[in-house]
């Protein structure tokens, strides 16, 4: 039983919506710049994936909006453009019962610092009611249900930077133990406030030093110091393929295998042998019933630290061998999105898959010599590949790597808001 991405709903530094993103990443559109005047990390980042300002009145109402958190009202936004391009209501194209909702991410900690610094300086009468409901994770995806009447499996998903990868995994699991025909999946991250900043700066984990902002994310690259810190969101609608062609809809690609794994090794530090990576990778493979030499793309992880471009490296040179598959880093441009990002790279992917061109990593002027691979750099590559890999890596060992197959009839499409 195949799932079928029919619907994108995407919200990040470079863009909104499935058409502005895959022209942003093929054309060298870069979102990343310094944060402006009276933005609460100013002082904290040098350099961050910013979106504009959004009121929470536009997705909500009432008391509660003051301390509705930004990751939840992403969430509903981006999940109202997936539903809208999927062509999907609830109750008249799925039974409510029969769809679910998977949305991963850190939790709303940036409302919590608000609500700590508040009843230190004005007491517990400072607290508001509504704070959990602010920063529980569970809270987008149970946002989402009740926005949309979704009555089936709902979940939130704590994997770090993989989360967003291992909800569209566990969506395509549900699909295919027949307990759902329709998951709205992906992730949203709000992570750019003062502490949540400081604690990557002081871990000297950012990117610094950069006249130029647009160029501070370099991944694989030889003077690459680290990755810049970047909020957005990204939902999927994923489908059964029998359930979307009875709607007459093909779809953007097929989520058709999975790894995941962990690596076992230490809380913030990949494994150096990036023996987990490459065993995720080659899971993902057998469960798509494909060896290494069908794919013809993979969009990494990427993030531009040291150590985390030459341990993935060392897994795609374990997996593909010397001779390699061509790779890319999105996050060159987005920035890392953490969560989310894996579910910005799964959209990049089926895009390239259905237009067949792959986003090349930009700003990878002196690729380092420890990152040995065939590097989509400097423009867009054209490819008829019918196979596509993306790789997650998240805090603790979390791997996760989806592979992708054209569907016949894809494109770059998309009808969603910002289109």
């Amino acid at each position: 039983m195949s799932a079928v991405i029919t619907g994108m709903g995407l919200f990040s530094p470079v863009g909104r919506g499935a058409v502005a993103t895959f022209d942003a990443l093929t054309s060298g559109k870069s979102g990343l710049t310094r944060p402006p005047e009276g933005h609460p990390a100013r002082e904290s980042l040098e350099v961050a994936g910013l979106l504009p300002a959004i009121d929470p009145r536009t997705v909500a109402s009432g008391p509660e909006t003051k301390v509705l958190d930004r990751i939840v009202v992403l969430a509903l936004l981006t999940a109202a453009d997936a539903l809208a391009d999927a062509g999907i209501e609830v109750g008249r194209d799925v039974d409510p019962r029969r769809i679910g909702v998977i949305v991963g991410g850190v939790g709303g900690m940036s409302t919590l610092e608000s609500q700590v610094i508040a009843r230190a300086a004005r007491g517990r009468a400072a607290v508001s009611p509504y704070l959990l409901t602010g920063i529980l994770p569970n809270m987008p995806a149970a946002r989402i249900a009740i926005a949309h009447g979704i009555r089936g499996y709902s979940s939130s998903v704590g994997t770090a930077c993989a989360s967003g990868a291992q909800s569209v995994a566990d969506a395509v699991r549900l699909i295919r133990a027949g307990e759902a025909d329709v998951v709205v999946c992906g992730a949203s991250e709000a992570p750019l406030f003062p502490t949540f900043a400081d604690t990557f700066g002081n871990a000297r984990a950012l990117a610094r030093g950069w006249d130029d902002p647009t160029e501070a994310s370099r991944p694989f690259d030889r003077r690459r110091n680290g990755f810049v810190l970047a909020e957005g969101a990204a939902l999927l609608v994923l489908e059964r393929a029998e359930h979307a062609a009875a709607r007459g809809v093909t779809g953007y690609a097929e989520v058709t295998g999975y790894g995941a794994t962990t690596d076992a090794h230490h809380p913030t530090a990949p494994r150096p042998d990036g023996a987990g990576a490459a065993e995720c990778m080659r899971r993902a493979l057998a469960a798509g019933g494909v060896t290494a030499g069908d794919v013809g793309y993979v969009n990494a992880h990427g993030t531009g630290t040291k150590l985390g471009d030459v341990a993935e490296t060392t897994a795609l040179r374990e997996v593909f061998g010397d001779g390699g598959v061509p790779v890319s880093s999105t996050k060159a441009l987005t920035g890392h999105l953490l969560g989310a990002s894996g579910v910005v790279e799964a959209a990049a992917c089926a895009l390239a898959l259905g237009a067949g061109l792959l986003p090349p990593t930009y700003h990878l002027d002196d690729p380092d010599p420890d990152c040995p691979a065939d590097h989509v750099r400097g423009r867009a590559r054209p490819s008829g590949t019918e196979f596509a890999l993306t790789n997650s890596f998240g805090f603790g060992g979390q791997n996760v790597s989806l592979l992708l197959r054209r569907v016949a009839g894809a494109g770059a499409r998309a009808t969603g808001p910002g289109n």
